[in-house]
């Protein structure tokens, strides 16, 4: 006890080079936890963004690129499905159901999603959790339009507002369609997907906007039929009663002959683009990793340029009555005060940056951050520095062991 609180005076007496080895190894942690929480959250709100989905179909592409295109908004896809084809590939044995989707259209940098009341019947995200409405009720016209959750608080619309749609995705618009606006009938309940992002209008809505429909026919569609008969899709998904139906129908599929198809397993796909990612992933946590080590390099420097300056004052303790093993004890201790003080601000600021940044990443990333308590992981990696610095700290605590009386006090002022 009595070397711990020698141990706090003797940081005090130093504050100006702790503070900043403290600073130092605070902002390794911080970065450290906030990499490792992005990294995981990133990934759980990828798998988290569609569930329960058994095949997403599509023109043949990538199938990272189709699933990007389709489900995360990200890209586009040169070629869609034709109706034809999406009729036919539905009314197979086994499938359970479908929903056609239709990209390619956009409202102030917002994704327009052309689909079937399906959509909100049979869409899952995160754990098979269904669609919920905040607000209002899905399309029943036409000119009906139901908004994800940041599509309404973004741009500060509430029910019955009337929007316009315009040609083109993201901030790219060639053209405004003002002569079919849409009225704001529903406001769904925040997901942290790519839902939260979109505008979902009826099906047959893509066709009209786009010239494919007269007005007398459009007038009829907006109390009939929401579908239509539209030239192709972007893509669909497809649900089915049994995964032997998913395995001969995705067989199937890829080898169409009318046109060129892709089916994808959306979980297979997932696996598959972090796969990919891991290589990222390592050196993500490569950096942190050398980022904590220049830190407590920078600590063992730091304890060992005081300890040249310091030996007077050890010879001083080893006058008085203070062993060797009294000193490495004490060095010991300040380098793991120091450690742990750095690894307390930087779990402080961690959580600082983490809360302040996290509406950045969901609006802008769609990664959604939970701001939890330490994981056993990032408490584990938080021991690691701790152990860490206490073994650099034994460098200078074994000098100051063998440091001599004599030639302690044969040090001239």
């Amino acid at each position: 006890m009595i070397l711990a609180k020698l141990a706090y005076k003797s940081l005090l007496n130093r504050r100006a080079s702790v503070l900043l080895t403290l600073f130092t190894i605070a902002i390794s942690v911080m970065l450290l936890l906030s990499i490792e929480r992005v990294r995981i959250d990133a990934k759980s709100s990828f798998s988290n963004t569609i569930s329960g989905t058994d095949l997403i179909v599509g023109a043949r592409t990538g199938d990272i690129q189709l699933l990007l295109s389709s489900v995360f908004r990200i890209g586009h896809t040169n070629n869609g499905v034709s109706w034809k084809s999406y009729e036919y590939i539905t009314s197979q044995r086994g499938v359970k159901w479908s929903i056609p989707i239709s990209l390619g259209d956009s409202h102030k940098g917002q994704a327009v999603l052309g689909t079937t009341l399906d959509y909100f019947s049979h869409y899952r995200f995160a754990k098979k959790q269904s669609l919920t409405f905040n607000k209002g009720h899905p399309f029943a016209a036409i000119n009906e339009v139901v908004l994800g959750s940041e599509v309404a608080n973004k741009l500060g619309y509430k029910l019955n507002d009337s929007i316009v749609i315009s040609h083109g995705m993201g901030n790219t618009s060639f053209h405004h369609h003002d002569d079919n606006p849409f009225k704001i009938v529903g406001i769904l309940n925040p997901t942290g997907t790519p839902v939260d992002k979109t505008l979902h209008i009826p099906l047959a809505a893509i066709d009209l906007i786009h010239g494919g429909s007269s007005p007398a026919h459009a007038e009829h569609e907006k109390h009939n039929d929401l579908t239509g008969h539209p030239k192709q899709i972007t893509a669909f998904l497809m649900g089915f009663n049994s995964p032997l139906y998913t395995l001969q129908i995705r067989r199937n599929i890829n080898q169409y002959k009318p046109e060129a198809l892709l089916g994808i397993m959306p979980t297979v796909t997932l696996k598959e683009l972090w796969e990919m990612l891991a290589i990222v992933e390592k050196i993500l946590l490569l950096f942190s990793a050398v980022v904590v080590l220049v830190s407590l390099l920078g600590m063992l420097t730091t304890l060992l340029a005081n300890l040249s300056q310091r030996r007077r004052e050890l010879a001083i303790l080893r006058s008085v009555g203070a062993r060797p093993w009294h000193l490495f004890t004490l060095i010991s201790i300040e380098s793991l005060l120091t450690t742990l003080l750095g690894c307390l601000v930087g779990s402080a600021l961690y959580y600082l940056v983490i809360f302040s940044a996290s509406g950045y990443l969901q609006s802008h990333a769609g990664i959604s951050v939970n701001i939890t308590m330490l994981s056993y992981y990032e408490l584990g990696l938080i021991g690691v520095i701790m152990a860490a610095g206490f073994i650099i700290g034994l460098i200078p605590a074994t000098r100051a062991y063998f440091y001599s009386l004599s030639d302690g006090m044969s040090i001239k002022a």
